[in-house]
């Protein structure tokens, strides 16, 4: 007879083998049903995969000397384009400061103001700016992303806010 603390010990650490091979297996899937699109049809990301959600992430001025009650306006934080590759800059390096890569994020969600130069969102801009990120050499994946045109961001002078979850093995 095996006795009661001896049995769950074993019973413990059979279990927790039983695990290591699920942790080993972790993964994430891109899927992508046409090899021409910009963004991915769906991430399936595996148990036991790490995970880092990063919030909405706003522009950085132009001139990050200029003093914030200096900026008066949309040109002292650029057009969409701009304002993306600045966004973009700050997610990248959130995520490289944590041990990841822009080619570990697996979703982004973007809202997007109209530019009062033009009196409607310039998605051409933005997609431009994800062209500096997404597709390259030094990423060639991309990423699942969701886009909504919103009345405001948190201040006038901003285009543009994106948010992003990057998943990678363990």
């Amino acid at each position: 007879m095996v006795p009661v603390k001896k049995f769950a010990l074993t019973l413990g650490a059979g279990l927790a083998a039983l695990a290591l091979p699920a942790l080993a297996q972790a993964q994430v899937t891109k899927i992508k049903s046409n090899p021409a699109a910009f963004i991915l049809d769906a991430a399936d990301v595996k148990a036991g995969t790490d995970m880092i959600f990063v919030s909405g992430q706003l522009p950085s001025p132009i001139d990050p000397a200029k003093p914030m009650s200096e900026i008066k306006s949309i040109d002292d934080y650029g057009d969409s384009k701009v304002q993306t590759i600045s966004v973009l800059g700050k997610i990248k390096k959130i995520l490289e400061g944590r041990g990841y890569a822009m080619g570990d994020v697996v979703k982004m969600t973007l809202f997007i103001a109209a530019d009062p130069k033009l009196g409607k969102i310039d998605f051409a801009g933005v997609n431009e700016g994800f062209k500096q990120f997404f597709g390259t050499a030094e990423n060639p994946s991309t990423t699942a992303r969701s886009a909504f045109q919103v009345a405001n961001l948190v201040g006038p002078n901003f285009l543009i806010e994106i948010e992003a979850i990057a998943a990678k093995k363990e």
